[in-house]
Order: C-alpha cells, then sequence, then structure tokens
C-alpha cells in the first residue's frame, strides 16, 4: 500500500535556521517509516529578510525530500516602506505553488506548521477547491493577548501588532472552525481557544512540543563556530543561555542576575570567575537587534559578568556552546502560557542547569517529569526577592551548578523526535477521519 501523501507549509525551511521550522525538520527522517510521504513547500532562503544560513541543518533530513521553493518580492524592495511581512511579500508565490501542487498531484492532507499565521489561510482554499483537510500547528498564539494584558511593547510597535491582531481575531475563527486538526507546543493554547471561541473543543488540541533530536548533537560535537562567542578554558565559568528573550523574561532574569549578586558581595574570588553569555536574543534583523538580558543585569549590578549577542546564530553554533557550557541556563518568561522547545536539547546537552520559570508553565511540569536540572519557580514579580535568596543559595552556594543529574530516560522519551513524529501521524490519521475516512 502507498504511503499517503502530504504537503507541509513551511515557509521557513534549511538552510534557513528559524525556529518554526524546526518540528518539520526534525519529523522528516520518520515520516516513511510511519507511511507519509511528505513533499514541503517553503520560500527560498534569498527571500528571508535576516536569515540566519546553515547548510548544516540540510544533512538532518533525507536527501530525497522534495522541497518546492517559490520566491517573491525580495524585502530589500520593500523594507524602504517599512514592509518586511514574509507573507504579503510571498504570500502569492505560496498560494499559487501549493494550488499547482494539489492541482497536479493527489495529496491526503496539508499540514501548516509555521508562524507565519497568514499561511493558514491556505486551508481552507485548498480544502474547498480540492478537497484536502488540513492540520494547523500553533507554535505561539495568533490571537494574542499578552501583550495588551501587560502593557508590555509588542514585536514591531504596537500599531502594526493592533492591526494584526485585528486581522488575526477577523480570520482565526473561520480558518480554526473548518482545521480537521490541531496541535500545539503549549497545553495553555487549545483552553485559550475555547475562551476566544465557545464552540471549540478545548481537548481537540492535541499538546504536542517540539522533540529533542539525539543526531543534531552527533554534528554538533564535530562543529567549530567560525566565530566563537564563548572563550572556552579561559579560567572562568561559563553559564549559557540560547534562544529568544525579551521584555517578557524580566522577572525570570532578575532572579538569576540578583541571586549572582548576592553570591558575588559573599564570595568575591569565586564570584569574580562566573560569567553569563546569553546568545541569539533577538529576532529582528542587523542592525535592529536589541538586548534584552543585559539592561537587566545593570539593574542589578551585575553587567560586567553578562555578555550577549543578541543575533541569531547558526543552530549547531548553539549546539555546540550547549555541549561545552560548564552550566545551562532556562530562564523563562513571565507569561505562564510560554512553552520553551529549548528543554530537551538543553537535556541532550548533558551539563548542569539552572531553570527559572513561571510555576504554571508547561516548561515547569515537563521539567519536574523528567527530574532534569535545579528548578525554581515564581509566581510574579513578588517572588523575585524569595527566589533569587534561594537561587543564591541553592544554586551558587549549595554546589547545585557543577552537578549533573541524569533525566528519567522513560520519562523523557515521549519527547524525542521520533515519538513526537508518531503522535503527530496519528493526529493525521484522525484529521483524515473527521474528514471522512482515510483515503
Amino acid at each position: 500500500m502507498a504511503n499517503r501523501k502530504v504537503l507541509i507549509v513551511s515557509p521557513h525551511f534549511p538552510p534557513i535556521n528559524a525556529p518554526d521550522m524546526q518540528r518539520t525538520r526534525m519529523a522528516l527522517p520518520y515520516f516513511r517509516a510511519l507511511g507519509w510521504e511528505p513533499v514541503v513547500l517553503a520560500c527560498v532562503p534569498e527571500m528571508i529578510e535576516g536569515a540566519v544560513f546553515e547548510p548544516l541543518l540540510e544533512k538532518t533530513y533525507p536527501s530525497d525530500i522534495r522541497v518546492i521553493r517559490v520566491r517573491g518580492i525580495p524585502y530589500q524592495a520593500t523594507r524602504w516602506a517599512g514592509i518586511g511581512s514574509l507573507w504579503i511579500r510571498c504570500g502569492a508565490s505560496l498560494r499559487a505553488a501549493g494550488d499547482r501542487l494539489m492541482r497536479e498531484e493527489k495529496f491526503d492532507l496539508a499540514f501548516f506548521s509555521t508562524t507565519q499565521f497568514d499561511a493558514f489561510s491556505l486551508g481552507p482554499r485548498w480544502k474547498r477547491m480540492f478537497g484536502v483537510p488540513f492540520v494547523l500547528d500553533y507554535q505561539d498564539p495568533w490571537v494574542n493577548d499578552y501583550y495588551s494584558r501587560t502593557h508590555t511593547k509588542p514585536p514591531g510597535g504596537k500599531i502594526k501588532f493592533f492591526f494584526s491582531q485585528w486581522d488575526a481575531r477577523r480570520r482565526e475563527p473561520g480558518i480554526l472552525r473548518e482545521a480537521s486538526g490541531v496541535i500545539s507546543v503549549s497545553d495553555a493554547y487549545g483552553p485559550s481557544l475555547a475562551r476566544n471561541y465557545p464552540w471549540f473543543n478545548a481537548a481537540d488540541a492535541k499538546l504536542l512540543p517540539f522533540g529533542a533530536a539525539g543526531q543534531d548533537f552527533e554534528v554538533a560535537r564535530m562543529h567549530q563556530p567560525a566565530e566563537p562567542l564563548v572563550p572556552f578554558g579561559d579560567g572562568n565559568f561559563h553559564h549559557i543561555y540560547t534562544g529568544r528573550c525579551g521584555p517578557d523574561m524580566s522577572s525570570s532574569l532578575s532572579i538569576l542576575f540578583r541571586a549572582f549578586r548576592m553570591f558575588l558581595e559573599s564570595n568575591p574570588a569565586e564570584g569574580g570567575r562566573m560569567r553569563f553569555h546569553f546568545i541569539g536574543t533577538d529576532y529582528a534583523p542587523r542592525p535592529l537587534g536589541r538586548e534584552w538580558a543585559t539592561p537587566v543585569a545593570h539593574a542589578e549590578g551585575v553587567e560586567a559578568f553578562v555578555s550577549e549577542h543578541c543575533y541569531r546564530v547558526p543552530y549547531f553554533d548553539a549546539l555546540h556552546y550547549l555541549t561545552r557550557a560548564d552550566a545551562l541556563l532556562m530562564v523563562g518568561s513571565n507569561d505562564p502560557t510560554y512553552s520553551a522547545s529549548k528543554l530537551y536539547p538543553y537535556v541532550l546537552a548533558r551539563r548542569p542547569m539552572l531553570i527559572i520559570f513561571d510555576e504554571q508553565s508547561p516548561v515547569t511540569a515537563i521539567a519536574r517529569r523528567i527530574g532534569c536540572g535545579a528548578r525554581f519557580t515564581f509566581r510574579g514579580p513578588s517572588d523575585i526577592g524569595p527566589m533569587a535568596e534561594a537561587v543564591c543559595k541553592e544554586w551558587f552556594t549549595g554546589g547545585a551548578l557543577r552537578a549533573f543529574a541524569e533525566p528519567n530516560v522513560a520519562a523523557f522519551h515521549p519527547y524525542t523526535a521520533e515519538s513526537m513524529t508518531q503522535q503527530l501521524v496519528q493526529v493525521f490519521e484522525q484529521a483524515l477521519t473527521r474528514h471522512g475516512g482515510t483515503k
């Protein structure tokens, strides 16, 4: 029996290093054995503004996977007018290429795995024109009240964010109604959709975080960054954080830096050897990137011990830093729905780990379940002082920072890329059943 065929819409795709292509990239090696033939629809790398090119990523999935790449309007032609949106520039090309594929070939399913939410609109289109059901991957909330609720400045500024949210509230319900399956990286997204749309059943959103790809670390251990950002071997103790930061991480960063200041004051010799590196903390392209960790370190008086590289780095550079670190930092958002998929590669890096997250975050529950890291939780700004004292006592002074605890292997298995892909395929099968039976 021939494999079923799925068209995966992932505008960001290797050799582009972008967070929202990771689910697709890590699933590709397993689809065929599970009965599915994937075809990926993406943009050509040159269309991605501020892109980090990383050819090594293309070696992590089968070379014979079909990847259809489209062009659009280059960002250089629109940036002068303040227009950088990938969908505005390339959406028409993605739609035309998808229409052609659907017309010429038989697809059983479309899968949208991207934070370019406008691409979701192709799902109802292809369902109506070609009878193909679709599954949506919520890697972030499309309608997002976090910034208005916390009075935090949104990415891109208030005006752009206001119009994007107006458009999201207008379009999301109709698209969601027609979806045959929904997955999400956070268990908060299903209930959030149900609150916004009473007809939506929160249980219909399958919780499916990104998986951990062990083979990536085999590549990483052979890799050396072209321009190293961390001076390993200089006699200092290096804490490493890789990935996005932002104003929503103010509480966890304050806890970390205040705890370190307490330790430094009581142990100046040992504290003087501590270094904290924050790598790839902003998504904005050069030269627009902003530092997010350094201002908090400055407010706590420890900025001399902190370095921040706010621009994105190659994926395997990031894994290199994780595997060489003396200790890893997992600092979380003030938003309790925030789920950081970086936890899984952190676990595979097998280094001591400090975790500071909101008590209600999915990361907190998962870390407890698999027994990884030294874990500290907060419920709001009032917890900063007490948690800083706890981190100082247990992490810096108590020696937890030098201890590595093996995670519960059985508990961690569901979070591997292979297991996550098995669960994803189950969602595909259920989507076909909802649509009217397997084909």
